[in-house]
């Protein structure tokens, strides 16, 4: 077998004793395991025992790519980074996009494991077959910017592209970043924190090589025609003019943009933080992605006497804004934007960041925490000024700053049991900025998604409420789209009937396959995106000569959901922890969608079902013959004395 898309060779770096090896992978196992979190998977469960601490020599961090990583696929420039989580103590994952992970293909590779701790701070140079262990002593303790500009002049190479961790990474903030070229994030499962602990401050790459596909033609046709026709998508237009914040205002309208810590679903000044408002006031360019003519990557800057945002760091997403924004009460686009950047500049979550402070914001309110342990701060939802402090003393683990890195259920542990109901997070990661108690297939990928709550499990709820209802405030998807699983009628947003979990389950699969395939959700299916299932299975096959089909993509997406299931059960998790904080289970206090919760026994139900559906046992650990069918029954052994 013949191996297109894929370079055959996996780089291992030791950064205990310098060693430094290259391994070869044959055709089959990036057949069966194509890339992402797959590839990543299969390493961390045969090397990484689950007795180890986060922040020991024998955890290792791994950036993978895929086989359509480096073509020119639109959207296909992302890479997975993975290891035990600090934030979670199981399996953590983020995906980046940008121009990282192309660049790590022409260098000749597919992923890089790096293993073992440096005693001093380092950063590793890979140039095609050249792969060295550098000296980052002046490096460390600088933010991201400086570190940048400094590691492209030592290198004397502009094209040199750049992951690295700030100084919150430095410092071991549990919910810290990876950044490549200052504006793209790892940003989730405090992976930063990872190579913070190895004494790692950065990976260099520079490639002069090519991804060899088996049909060149018909890829470069694919992307001119998408670059051609992007902008008559109802989706993608929208998304290259305004981003995704331009999400902001219709999800509170909605009722179901996090407000306030997740009290609320309505923000009175969500217009001010709104993707239209940017674009209106201090948006100064846009970017995009390697290969990707969408450009949905915001860019602002303001030079203020009394506030100056540097556009090198780029602009927030959706996330940031909610996070930043309206569950902390700010509706100045302008604060939003600094904390953006001040959380690039020294590394960390902005999902996580603003959770943790909103955490702190009610806490604070509820009088859990006072003034004195905040050093004098009013830490009181809106309060800008004290917002911005206190971003900056986590990321600097001054004062409380220092309990607050250890995120919002470690510090709630810390402030003592009354302040436990206000820490929103699942498998002690913060919640994304998406509704639970409005979108209750989302809640369900929170309680199930082996890192920790996770909002990029599956489609959204609200696109399936009705078919084809363009009157929605939000994009609506065609669901004749999902006719190929079965999928026929609309269900409800506020649904966990056995119908609904069945398009959860259908949805995860493909969800899952974008993390293999290190490809954008964006640009792809099945939110009316531009590369449908169809485009999707025969791009795969363009590239890498395969003869592959949906039903085979999907299997390798709920591969990847499996192992990592399997990676978080030998690593301690058990059912209780596929649960969701209280309050979702409360009703909301206003807006459209007053009164409305998440019932504890049909969430329960809903997972029974869930694990009966994905051929895990009672206790939601896989069955042996669930591995087998899946190609990966070698972990059966691995698991036997946990069933």
């Amino acid at each position: 077998m013949e191996l297109y898309g894929a370079t055959g060779k996996i780089l291992r770096i030791n950064l205990t004793n310098g060693d430094v090896a290259v391994e070869k992978q044959n055709p089959l196992f990036y057949r069966v395991y194509m890339g992402g979190r797959n590839i990543a998977l299969y390493y961390l469960i045969n090397e990484v025992s689950s007795k180890v601490d986060p922040f020991d020599n024998e955890n290792k961090i791994i950036f993978a790519t895929s086989v359509i990583t480096g073509t020119l696929i639109p959207g296909s420039s992302r890479f997975t980074v993975a290891a035990k989580s600090p934030l979670t103590n199981g399996y953590g994952e983020a995906e980046a996009g940008g121009w990282w992970g192309p660049e790590l293909k022409f260098a000749g590779y597919d992923a890089v494991i790096v293993e073992g701790k440096s005693v001093n701070p380092v950063y590793i140079w890979i140039c095609n077959d050249k792969v060295e262990i550098r000296d980052a002593a002046y490096l460390w303790g600088k933010e991201t910017g400086e570190v940048y500009k400094a590691i492209k002049e030592e290198l004397g190479d502009s094209k040199t592209r750049i992951v690295q961790i700030g100084p919150a990474g430095e410092k071991l903030v549990r919910f810290a970043n990876i950044s490549n070229e200052l504006i793209h994030f790892a940003g989730r499962t405090g992976l930063g924190a990872v190579m913070g602990s190895k004494k790692l401050r950065a990976l260099a790459v520079r490639g002069t090589g090519e991804v060899v596909v088996k049909n060149k033609i018909k890829i470069q046709e694919y992307a001119h025609w998408f670059a051609k026709n992007r902008l008559l998508s109802p989706c993608i237009k929208p998304l290259s003019k305004l981003g995704t914040s331009r999400y902001v205002s219709a999800l509170s309208k909605m009722g179901i943009l996090p407000t306030k810590n997740f009290y609320q679903g309505t923000f009175k000044g969500a217009e001010k933080i709104s993707g239209e408002y940017l674009a209106e006031s201090i948006l100064k360019k846009t970017e995009g992605c390697y290969a990707c003519p969408v450009r949905c990557k915001r860019v602002v800057e303001v030079d203020k006497p009394e506030l100056v945002i540097e556009s090198q760091y780029g602009g927030p997403e959706y996330e940031s804004v909610a996070s930043l924004g309206s569950n902390c009460g700010i509706d100045d686009i302008e604060v939003v934007c600094k904390a953006n950047e001040l959380c690039a500049r020294y590394g960390m979550d902005t999902i996580s960041t603003g959770v943790t402070i909103s955490f702190a914001m009610e806490c604070y309110e509820k009088g859990i925490i006072s003034k004195e342990q905040l050093s004098g701060l009013e830490l009181k939802f809106g309060n800008s000024d004290a917002f911005l402090k206190i971003i900056l003393m986590i990321a600097n683990r001054e004062g409380i700053g220092n309990i607050l890195a250890e995120g919002s259920y470690r510090a709630a542990k810390q402030f003592g049991s009354s302040a436990e109901k206000y820490a929103m997070t699942v498998k002690k990661q913060e919640l994304p900025l998406h509704e639970g108690r409005g979108k209750w297939g989302v809640a369900l990928g929170y309680a199930v998604s082996p890192t920790g709550a996770d909002h990029l499990q599956a489609a959204h709820d609200p696109w399936f409420e009705q078919q084809g209802d363009s009157s929605k405030e939000i994009d609506f998807i065609d669901i004749t789209d999902m006719n190929l699983f079965g999928i026929i009628e609309p269900i409800a947003a506020t649904s966990l009937s056995p119908e609904k979990v069945r398009l959860f389950i259908h949805l995860q699969y493909l969800w899952s396959l974008h993390n293999v395939l290190d490809l954008c959700i964006l640009v792809s299916v099945p939110e009316s995106r531009m590369i449908k299932l169809e485009d999707l299975v025969k791009l795969v096959g363009d590239v890498t000569g395969w003869k592959t089909s949906i039903w085979d993509l999907v299997k390798a997406g709920e591969r990847g959901i499996t192992m990592a299931r399997a990676f978080n059960t030998l690593s301690g998790f058990t059912s209780n922890d596929d649960i969701l904080p209280e309050r979702l289970h409360e009703p909301l206090p206003d807006g459209p969608l007053k009164g409305t919760y998440i019932d504890k026994k049909s969430l329960t139900d809903a997972i029974s079902l869930y694990y009966e559906m994905m051929g895990w046992d009672i206790k939601g650990i896989p069955n042996k013959g669930k591995l087998i069918e899946l190609g990966i029954g070698w972990i059966n052994k691995l698991l036997s004395k946990y069933r």
